[in-house]
């Protein structure tokens, strides 16, 4: 609920302090007081879109602060703690305008953005008036209206988790085909190379035992000749030469007494030494024996390593690993198709599930249309527009997350004449009471908003603008209703009364909002039940209307 209003130097207001009440308000004065000013700085505190040039002139910069009630459960809450801004029951907006045109505002003392106060607006108020192109007008709210009339919670809940499984399971389907559209692209090449890497079938550090036995019998057929023809002089010429020298020095030994037995020990050592020698030469050699095919079967192998890790840009290392990689690719390939059959299979089960649930969001808008239409038709008749013809059209719209319905308010205000859009058929004063009957019925439960009727009473009077007055005093019961009226019918029916009025202060054009007590509401009635001269008749006709209520 609105609980108070401070504007300052905001066109022509220098300082005005409102606190309203709950039940029906209403503002009255004479065209061009400023009543709809106080709607314009309501708006602007709100962060609506409006006139750029607010600011009062002269002043540096406008000011307005809006207070509102919160009680616990109000929908501003959550808006606030996903701004991050500081909650409680009190609610206060202040936004500021410098001369300049910069803009800064304030929620709860704390600096916060425009989408954030507009955002905020759409909770706490609704204005409704003849251009009312944010509320009752608009055919984009129409389905919504329709369903908080029919109480469709469930049914729309359903529809949105089924919207929400059908979309994931497109996007799984979507994902399954594409990867199986990328797989399939290169199918020939993933068969061909896991072939060709099958074939060969590297294994791991095989490319590096390979070219150190390739240089070990490379290096082997360069060296065998000089170690062949070491172990010949080993085993042919020092063998016997040293046998030879042994058999001398023995003969003679036993003539040169001890002499020859160191030389013959040594040379004995000697012997067994060379015996070593001869058979690490002779292991050496037979190591170095190979067959030549072996080393171009060995080279063969490397190179054909080597060029195949050239041609997938990998280590040799890698082969084996990515032959492995490319078998899965092959293997989800072949196992695609099935996977893609379930997935289709579940995606039907959703979409069938959607259309079911649609369905039945449908039925329940096509009965509550009916029922809202002859709601709205039994408030038509006091308002003396009992011959017009108010019908919701349920057609087919596009699906999405609350089903597949196009919901579009239409009139027809006369017998026979052709149904329309409610702003493109209804004259001024038919709209306006058009707006009232259906916000009558559209209210149910929903007192949270304070609701704001501007003007909506134009080109009615009588009976027909005191059954309107009486309707707003209904929508007000337990609620707030600001009214902004030139109406006596409907003035009468407030349960707070402000006039409006403007006056020339040293040469400067101010407006005043006071608040009226009973017997100045008998003066503001009957001056607009008989303009500027007020009659003894016009008060009488006032009291009458005050004691009617």
């Amino acid at each position: 609920m609105l609980r108070a209003l401070d504007i300052r130097d905001l066109l022509i207001i220098d300082h005005l302090e409102l606190s309203f009440q709950s039940g029906l308000n209403v503002l009255t004065g004479e065209t061009g007081a400023g009543k709809s000013i106080l709607l314009d700085s309501l708006g602007f505190v709100l962060g609506w879109r409006g006139r750029a040039d607010l600011v009062r002139q002269g002043a540096a910069q406008g000011e307005v602060v809006a207070e509102f009630d919160l009680p616990e459960g109000h929908a501003a809450h959550a808006i606030l703690a996903e701004a991050g801004l500081p909650g409680g029951d009190t609610l206060i907006l202040r936004r500021v305008n410098t001369a300049e045109g910069r803009k800064t505002a304030w929620v709860n003392d704390r600096r916060c953005s425009g989408d954030v106060l507009r955002a905020l607006s759409d909770t706490l108020l609704e204005l409704h008036g003849q251009h009312d192109d944010r509320g009752l007008l608009n055919p984009r709210g129409h389905r919504a209206m329709l369903d908080a009339f029919a109480g469709a919670e469930p049914e729309l809940a359903k529809t949105r988790s089924t919207w929400a499984a059908m979309a994931s399971a497109r996007k799984d389907v979507s994902a399954i085909r594409e990867a199986l559209e990328a797989v399939r692209a290169e199918e020939g090449f993933l068969r061909h190379a896991v072939r060709e890497l099958d074939d060969l079938n590297p294994e791991h550090g095989e490319d590096e035992a390979l070219d150190s036995r390739r240089r070990h019998m490379q290096a082997a057929e360069r060296i065998r000749g000089d170690i062949a023809r070491a172990h010949g002089l080993l085993t042919e010429g020092a063998e016997q030469a040293m046998g030879e020298a042994q058999r001398w020095l023995e003969a003679v030994a036993g003539d040169a007494a001890e002499g020859l037995d160191a030389p013959l020990a040594a040379l004995s050592r000697a012997m067994i030494e060379l015996g070593e020698a001869q058979e690490g030469v002779e292991t050496f050699l037979s190591a170095l024996d190979y067959n030549p095919l072996d080393l171009e079967a060995c080279e063969e192998r490397l190179f054909a390593i080597r060029a195949l890790a050239r041609k997938h840009d990998r280590q040799p290392d890698e082969l084996a690993g990515y032959a492995e990689f490319l078998r899965e690719k092959l293997a989800a390939l072949d196992a695609g198709d099935q996977s893609l059959a379930e997935k289709e299979l579940a995606l039907k089960e959703a979409e069938a599930a959607y259309a079911k649930a649609a369905e039945a969001l449908r039925a329940k808008r096509c009965k509550s249309a009916a029922a809202l239409d002859q709601a709205v038709m039994a408030e038509l008749a006091p308002l003396k527009m009992e011959r017009a013809v108010f019908e919701t059209l349920v057609s087919e719209g596009d699906a999405g997350p609350d089903g597949t319905d196009a919901v579009a308010f239409t009139v027809a205000t006369n017998p026979g004449a052709p149904a329309g859009p409610l702003n493109k058929i209804a004259s001024g004063g038919e709209l306006s009471r058009f707006l009232l009957a259906l916000k009558v019925c559209l209210r149910g439960d929903d007192t949270a908003k304070t609701l704001i009727f501007d003007e909506i009473d134009r080109g009615v009077g009588g009976a027909t603008a005191d059954a309107v007055g009486r309707r707003l005093k209904s929508l007000a019961d337990g609620s707030q209703v600001l009214v902004v009226t030139h109406s006596p019918q409907v003035a009468a029916q407030g349960a707070h009364h402000w006039r409006v009025q403007k006056s020339v202060e040293a040469g400067v054009t101010l407006s005043r909002v006071v608040p009226l007590a009973e017997g100045d509401r008998v003066d503001e009635i009957a001056r607009m039940v008989s303009g500027d001269r007020i009659t003894p008749e016009a008060r009488a006709a006032a009291k009458s209307l005050l004691l009617a209520e």
